[in-house]
């Protein structure tokens, strides 16, 4: 049975963030991941997850300028001492959290562009040169072009002929359901295809980015195949209730309490 983390950054946003990790267990939680936390104090951050028994699965690294358009520096040949400085801010919030995973950011860059790819290629193998000693896995993510106009990495396919040509055991990869059937579809045969590769799963509905509940998807029919699949990892719920988060939970019942 999939082992499920809030998005605390899109859910329970009822509520401050620093309080969103107690309102997670309360609903049955026993994991959470979020975009970013470096607003808050790494040891306040880690704090709240420990008081609310809950096991931290994922965050991004610093994207740089997020308000002004900025989704990372890793395709950006120009940011390359931004991108090694964002490993320095994100490891104290990895420490105190335990975490074991972190999403590298691709930036926006064209993928047709030979320095941007060169640069791609170059941060990605820097990045799990420096999580490596920490038990870090880094993880990157094939992001819709609808959602983010012109993100270097929009292509599953390019994202795990990357994974494979670099052969590095802490590199993954972030597969996102949602991501997935906006860009390519055919989801079920791109798990089987990708899941020897796969770090780390997002759900949402397709195409509103809801509750995992309806519209184009069968989530049980999914969560299913992860079973099959042998996938051991958490599915992160990276989508926007419709309304009060609590009132959105109706499909997460029958998963309560599956312990990471």
């Amino acid at each position: 049975m999939p082992r499920f983390a809030a998005n605390l950054t899109m859910m329970f946003t009822e509520h401050p963030f620093l309080d969103r990790f107690a309102a997670a267990a309360k609903a049955g939680f026993t994991a959470v991941e979020f975009l970013f936390p470096y607003d808050h104090p790494a040891e306040e951050v880690g704090k709240r997850l420990r008081d609310a028994g809950l096991t931290q699965a994922l965050f991004n690294l610093p994207p740089g300028d997020w308000a002004a358009g900025e989704k990372g520096f890793a395709a950006l040949p120009a940011r390359f001492d931004d991108l090694k400085r964002s490993f320095e801010t994100a490891l104290p919030y990895a420490q105190a959290t335990g975490v074991k995973r972190v999403h590298l950011m691709a930036g926006i860059a064209e993928r047709s562009d030979a320095k941007a790819v060169e640069a791609f290629y170059k941060s990605v193998a820097c990045a799990v040169e420096f999580f490596g000693p920490h038990g870090l896995d880094v993880v990157i993510e094939p992001i819709n072009p609808r959602n983010v106009p012109g993100y270097f990495l929009n292509d599953f396919g390019f994202a795990a002929e990357l994974i494979r040509e670099l052969k590095i055991p802490n590199l993954k990869l972030q597969f996102d359901i949602y991501h997935c059937q906006i860009i390519h579809g055919d989801v079920t045969m791109r798990l089987r295809e990708m899941i020897d590769l796969t770090g780390h799963i997002q759900i949402a509905s397709v195409p509103s980015r809801n509750e995992p509940d309806r519209e184009e998807l069968n989530y049980p029919f999914l969560f299913a195949e992860l079973d099959r699949l042998g996938y051991t990892g958490f599915v992160g719920c990276e989508y926007n209730p419709r309304g009060r988060t609590e009132d959105g939970l109706g499909w997460f019942d029958q998963y309560k309490g599956v312990k990471p």
